[in-house]
């Protein structure tokens, strides 16, 4: 038996694998906005368990649909449907654009499955195309297919050979989009806001060109919402602000409040895998259908996306009052996804800061603060959140 944090981390050194450099920090416990360590102190999480978190650390909704699912099925192979999977797919169908849903655990599963989907749309309606234009800055996930995908240049030499078959462009640039569309290409994928980018909004003039691009040349149009679906944003979808609808949507992280959930949604015309082309062990998993079932349920009951934009608009006035005072740049974001530039390199100088102040926030590039708390955050969370930044950086600044 471990017993105390010490402990702990002499055997994490010891047997979990490197890929992250984390902090002497042990987390134990979560309630709504806040999390423990195995020391006792609290943390208030401005990161929302990395955008996954959406109604708070261990919301009863979530406990009891666990709970309620295991004593009745917990997994039947993907063999057969269930009756929560069957619900899911009805509810996410019935409050979107799209007629289909292919359920699997990660964001990249739930990319690579679009990904497959239109490359299977190209090979049958247009001659073989197989290429997949995406976006500078973007980022879809950390399998070798999602990894090629994914526009970060410091990937380039990262695992190669690459899967060939994506061109990358700039953002927000339609131009750029529409030359490298030819006739190998079968679909545009992008996020519509990039958040490991560092929170990059697309311009409501590029979305509306893509959509008329790919309707032009017969091509699918793809939105990873994989960090912006489920209320995010301020709406439901991020798509429904732009007045367009993707071919195909990724969603993942909030979808399942926590647990390990994803899916892909497409429209009929898209219903075209053979049996086999496509599948999964955890494929429609019942003890994740209930999950995803109750967080969906539980984020349109208390219109949560509504919330987010209220308390977007609320912390983005709080920043711009902060920045009168301390150098804080380029405040931008859209709903509960947040981000603020800095005016050096101090991006994870401050989050360490933060974090030993018993605030959790995350610096996707060296000069970026990036916020995205769960859905359920309130003005006094915000509030406790701007007095420990103010703090920060009144020591940094």
């Amino acid at each position: 038996m471990l017993n105390t944090t010490d402990e702990l981390l002499e055997q994490a050194g010891r047997t979990i694998l490197f890929t992250a450099a984390r902090p002497d920090i042990v987390m134990e416990k979560g309630q709504g906005m806040y999390l423990w360590d195995t020391d006792g102190k609290k943390y208030l999480d401005f990161i929302g368990g990395w955008a996954v978190n959406c109604l708070g650390h261990c919301p009863g909704v979530i406990a009891d649909a666990l709970n309620r699912q295991a004593s009745m099925l917990i997994n039947a192979s993907p063999a057969f449907y269930n009756r929560p999977m069957i619900e899911f797919a009805k509810l996410l169908t019935d409050i979107s654009c799209f007629d289909r849903v292919f359920f699997s655990s990660t964001g990249a599963e739930a990319n690579e499955g679009a990904v497959k989907l239109a490359r299977k749309y190209g090979a049958k309606f247009l001659g073989g195309a197989y290429e997949i234009v995406t976006a500078v800055n973007g980022f879809h996930g950390r399998t070798l297919a999602m990894m090629s995908a994914t526009g970060k240049k410091h990937w380039e030499d990262l695992f190669k050979p690459k899967l060939p078959g994506f061109v990358h462009v700039p953002f927000n640039d339609i131009d750029a989009a529409a030359a490298a569309v030819n006739e190998n290409t079968c679909a545009i994928m992008i996020e519509p806001v990039q958040g490991e980018g560092g929170v990059n909004l697309a311009d409501d003039g590029y979305i509306a060109g893509l959509r008329r691009l790919c309707d032009e040349k017969g091509i699918l149009l793809i939105f990873d919402e994989v960090q912006t679906g489920i209320g995010r944003t301020g709406k439901m979808f991020a798509y429904q602000h732009y007045g367009i609808e993707p071919d195909i949507m990724t969603l993942a992280k909030g979808i399942g409040g926590g647990f390990p959930l994803s899916a892909m949604l497409a429209k009929e015309k898209l219903n075209i895998f053979d049996p086999g082309d496509q599948g999964g062990t955890y494929t429609g998993q019942p003890l994740a259908m209930a999950v995803g079932l109750a967080v969906v349920r539980e984020v349109l009951a208390k219109d949560l996306p509504g919330r987010a934009a209220i308390m977007g608009e609320y912390i983005i006035e709080r920043l711009k009052e902060l920045s009168e005072k301390y150098p804080l740049r380029n405040i931008r974001g859209r709903g509960l996804l947040i981000a603020f530039d800095l005016p050096d390199a101090s991006g994870e100088k401050v989050v360490s800061a933060c974090l030993d102040e018993g605030l959790i926030l995350n610096s996707p590039r060296p000069a970026t603060i990036r916020l995205m708390p769960p859905l359920t955050v309130m003005k006094q969370h915000v509030d406790d959140m701007l007095d420990i930044l103010s703090r920060v950086l009144g020591k940094i600044y």
